[in-house]
This record gives C-alpha cells, structure tokens and sequence, in this order.
C-alpha cells in the first residue's frame, strides 16, 4: 500500500495565516463599529458602562463615513462574510475531498480503519455546518427583518429576538465541543 504524501509545514502555516489574516480583516468593520459608551441607570443613579453600535466620532472622516456605509449595510455583511462564506468553504472543501477520495479509492485498495476514521471525520464536519447553519440562520433573518421593518417593530419584539439569538449562539457554541470531542 502507498503512503499519502504528508503536507509541508510551510504550507499549513501559510494555509493558517490566509484564514487568519483574513479572518481579522473581516472583523475590522465590526472593531470600529461598536465602542464603551457610559450612562447613568435611572433606578440607581449609578454610572454604568456598555457597548453601543454606534461609530467614534473621534475616527478619521473617511474611516467614519466607510463605517457609517458599513453599519447601514452591516445585516448583508453579516450575512455574506460570517453565514455564506463558511458555508460555501466548508461545503466547497467537503466537494473536493469527496472527489480526490474518489479517484484515490479507485486506484489503490486502503485499509478500512483509515476509511472508517475519513468517514467519521466528514460526518463531524457535515454536523458542525448543519448546526452553524440551523443556529445561525435565524439570527441572520432577524437582522435582516429588522433592519427593513425597525420602525414597525416593538422594543419588546427587538429584545425578544435577541434573546432567541442569544439562544442559538449558545447551543451552537455548546454542541461545538461535543462533536469535535466525538472526533
């Protein structure tokens, strides 16, 4: 039986820093956007501190009106960078792994231990999208009704949906490690 090829270090590294790098570069908008705003509480009269989205008056004027742009556009950002873009990675990837499995299948006979351990390890992944994909969905409908019926909707309704999206992120967040851990 022939040994797959091991990858080059300098490739992973490579690799790793493109999603990083990347990764970093699409998070700059939201970075700029919100910022530590202080008030005081009406019931106790303490000052107290949260984040707003609401732009530094103190950025530089292109950088302001590019942020400004970005936060009336932010739901189709959102939506695009951080739902369809690991979407359409994960599922672009999953192609092409399938389809260099395929034509490795065929021209060698591997063991069924390593056949097994690629089987359950494409589940794994298949799972964390479905799930990234079921949890994160309804957060992106939300942002995008809200931002196009915001006046019509109630505080009440607005905080309510946060709630649900809180919801999600958390099961998300906490199936996460129960099916990595099933690797």
């Amino acid at each position: 039986a022939s040994t797959r090829p091991i990858e080059q270090c300098q490739s992973i590294i490579a690799k790793l820093a493109v999603i990083w790098v990347g990764s970093m570069t699409l998070s700059v908008p939201e970075i700029l956007l919100w910022q530590l705003a202080q008030d005081t509480s009406p019931v106790s009269g303490v000052a107290t501190e949260y984040c707003t989205m609401k732009p530094s008056a103190n950025l530089p004027e292109s950088v302001y009106s590019l942020v400004l742009t970005y936060q009336n556009a932010r739901m189709w950002w959102y939506f695009g960078c951080y739902f369809c873009l690991p979407i359409l990675f994960t599922v672009s990837c999953q192609l092409v792994t399938r389809r260099i499995s395929g034509t490795e299948k065929k021209s060698e006979c591997r063991g069924t231990k390593h056949s097994q351990c690629e089987s359950h390890l494409n589940c794994t992944i298949i799972g964390l999208t479905v799930i990234y994909g079921l949890c994160a969905t309804p957060e992106n409908v939300c942002n995008i009704v809200v931002a196009y019926m915001s006046p019509a909707v109630s505080k009440h309704t607005l905080d309510l949906l946060n709630l649900i999206n809180q919801f999600f992120l958390f099961f998300k967040c906490s199936v996460t490690p129960v099916l990595l851990l099933c690797l």
